[in-house]
This record gives C-alpha cells, structure tokens and sequence, in this order.
C-alpha cells in the first residue's frame, strides 16, 4: 500500500507538460504496435518475397543511425515541442502511406522515410521530460514512462492480429484487406497521439546547475566536459549493445531451434517478458532511493547475469523460461535509471545530443553483431552455439557494469 501511494503522488505531482506527453506517447505506441507486427504479414500477403521485408528493416534502422545524432543537434537548438510534434505528423503520413501501398519501392522509400521522422520524436522525448521534471521526480518519471510504452506496444501488438482477425470473419474481408484495414486502425491511432503533443509547451531556456564531473572543469569548456560525458555514457550503451544484439534479435529463434518450441508458447513467453519488464522498472525507483541510482542501475544488471547464463546453458524448456524472463526484467529496469543519471549530469543545451547518441551506438551495437549471432549457431549448433553467444552477452554486461561504476559510480554514490 505505501508503494501504491507513494506511486499515485508521485504522477499526480507531475506537471501538465509530462501528463500530455505521456498521453500522446501511449497512442503513438499503441499504433506503432499494430504496425510492428502486422507489416511483415502485409508485406507477406501481397506476394512479395521474404527480402523485401529484410530491406524495410535495414531501411528503418539504417535511417535511424544516419539521423539520430543531427536529430539530437536540432533539438537542442530549436527546442523539444515543436519537433515532437512534426516528428509525430510526418511519421503519420508515412503510415497511412504504407498502408496502401503495393510496390516494393514505395514500400522501401516510405520504410527510410518512417525512421528518419521517427528519429525527432525519439531523441526528443527524454529531453522533454527531464526539462518538465525535477531531479527528485525523474527515476520515478522515467521508470512509468518505460513501463507505459512497454505496455502500449504489447496492446498495439495484440491488438493489430485481432482486429485483422475480426475484419476478416465479420466483413468477410481478404486477409490483405483486413491486414490493410488493421493497419490503417494503428495509423490513426498513431495519428491522435498529435493532440496532446499540439497542446505541449515549450520549456523556457533556463540556467541549469549540472553535475561536476570528477577531473572535468566546468565554465568555460562546458562543451568539452558535456562531449566528455556523453562519450562516456554512449561506450558503456555500445557494450551494451553488443550484448543485447548478439541474443535479444534471436530469442524466438533460440526457443524454437534449441527446444523446438511452438509459435504459441514463444508468443507467450516474449509478452509475459514485456509484462514482467513493465513491472520490474517500477520497482527501480524503491531500489534507487535505498542504494541510489548508479548503484541500483549496476545491481540490476549484474543480478540479470545469473539468469543469461541459466537461459544459456539449460536444456530444460522451463528453466530456460524462467532465466529470459528475469532476465529481461532486471536488465531492462535499469534503463530508466540510467535515463535519470545521463540527464542529471548533462546540461540542458546537449540533452537531445547525449539521449541521440546513446541510442545511435546502441543501435550500431545491436545491428554489427547480428553475424556473429547467426555464424556462432551455424558452426556450433543450436546449443553451444547459443551458450556462447549468451556467454559472451553476460561479459560484455559485466565489463559495462564496471566501466560504468568506475567513470560514474564512485563520484555519483558519493554525492547520493
């Protein structure tokens, strides 16, 4: 009950600018979640081959890495709201574009043009919300709103197959035409999301008291201290990438290959893992107010070893359940926090540049070490090839733990 309570005073604390965008966040991702799982389908329906869906996801990706950083540069110059909300109506009009459409190059065009506007909102988000929140509110702040996207995506996700499903039966619509129309659903859920973020306000530049690196003088090099952290945050997040890349693109895979699995059983397995990490980053906060947050961001990644290694090595279906699910949870509950710490110690004018960055070498991370996930399973077979793969996860975790306690963690815990 106190954490109930003390949960409901924290977001009724929240001020209108976080309440607004929070709300606009849900519908973008609960449109986004029907179009996440249901394109590759659409794509599949029109009789195209299986290639063309690799390109959309290259294009995406391959968009987002081009843009991410200028993205972040433009945002800290001409502010949050503004690029949030174009962001949000361009990426709009590519949806209901790819909806339509039935050609592979569109398709492709409008795949790269989805993740270049997408970029703005993304990299504008975290911004905007550590410029609308104190430094007290922002685990809390960051925890829910991880929580709410992660829900969000799982009703977007289950929400796109059975509207197409229901179309179909009720209608006696053509699986295409379902698909179709389900998509256009998620667009213009997508597309409501635009009337909360029009009723955003800009945040007035203010001075802002930033936190003194160990080492790093303010002042004057200002723009050297705050490139200095960022370079910082974003090799512990490219480790961490690596790792993540290496197993989570797979995990399906692995269940299928490793246990031969059904398509069901993984289904549930993966949404009971988003379920789990929504709950999970709401206990960060508790976690972080009793060791602080750098602490509590190395203990949930160090305590989601143990379970990366079980998932790893066991040949028993449950087990190796059991070890994804803790692990998803643990390691994914401790990115809020870091949220909280990289804004706390960057200046407001670099926000948008340290929040793109992070996602940029992420997504370099993920997208490199997808061969050698697939090369590992090849030459070692679904179980040692697996087991390495996930032990390799597990050190690049624990030498990011470290990195990121000896760069951040001595000073940060002295000063909480």
């Amino acid at each position: 009950m106190k954490w109930f309570i003390e949960w409901k005073r924290q977001v009724t604390a929240f001020n209108r600018n976080v309440k607004l965008f929070m709300l606009g966040n849900v519908l973008v991702q609960i449109g986004m979640g029907v179009f996440m799982v249901m394109y590759n389908l659409y794509i599949r329906e029109l009789g195209m081959p299986e290639t063309v869906n690799g390109k959309v996801i290259s294009m995406t990706a391959l968009a987002l890495a081009i843009i991410l950083v200028p993205a972040g540069f433009v945002s800290d110059r001409l502010g949050r709201k503004w690029l949030i909300f174009g962001g949000t109506l361009l990426t709009a009009g590519t949806l209901f574009y790819r909806s339509i459409a039935v050609m592979e190059t569109p398709i492709v065009v409008a795949a790269l043009l989805t993740g270049l506007f997408m970029a703005f909102v993304q990299v504008s988000g975290i911004p905007f919300l550590a410029e609308n929140s104190t430094p007290g509110e922002r685990v809390h702040l960051f925890s829910i709103n991880f929580a709410i996207v992660t829900v969000a995506n799982v009703v977007g996700s289950l929400s796109g197959g059975m509207i197409a499903d229901l179309l179909e039966t009720a209608l006696a619509l053509s699986t295409v035409e379902a698909i179709r129309s389900s998509l256009l659903i998620g667009a213009s859920i997508f597309t409501i999301g635009l009337i909360p973020f029009f009723r955003l306000q800009e945040k007035p530049t203010e001075p802002v008291k930033t936190k003194r690196i160990e080492g790093v003088s303010t002042g004057e090099d200002s723009l050297k201290r705050n490139l200095l952290v960022i370079f910082h945050f974003s090799f512990a997040s490219l480790l961490i990438g690596f790792g993540s890349g290496l197993v989570v693109p797979y995990l399906n895979l692995y269940f299928a290959n490793r246990f031969g699995a059904s398509n069901s059983y993984i289904g549930f397995v993966l949404s009971l893992g988003s379920a789990m990490t929504a709950v999970a980053v709401m206990i960060g906060p508790a976690l972080s107010r009793r060791v602080g947050k750098v602490k509590a961001l190395i203990l949930f990644q160090l305590l989601s070893i143990p379970f990366l290694l079980l998932t790893a090595y066991s040949t028993s279906l449950w087990l190796a359940s059991l070890g994804f699910l803790l692990r998803q949870a643990l390691m994914n509950a401790g990115g809020p926090l870091q949220s909280a710490v990289a804004m706390e110690v960057v200046s407001d004018k670099y926000k948008g540049l340290a929040n793109s960055m992070n996602q940029t070498v992420f997504n370099i991370g993920w997208a490199t070490m997808g061969p050698v996930a697939t090369g590992l399973v090849v030459a070692q077979g679904s179980y040692w090839g697996y087991a390495y793969a996930f032990t390799i996860t597990a050190a690049l975790y624990v030498i990011s733990s470290l990195y990121y306690y000896f760069i951040f963690g001595r000073r940060k815990l002295q000063d909480e």
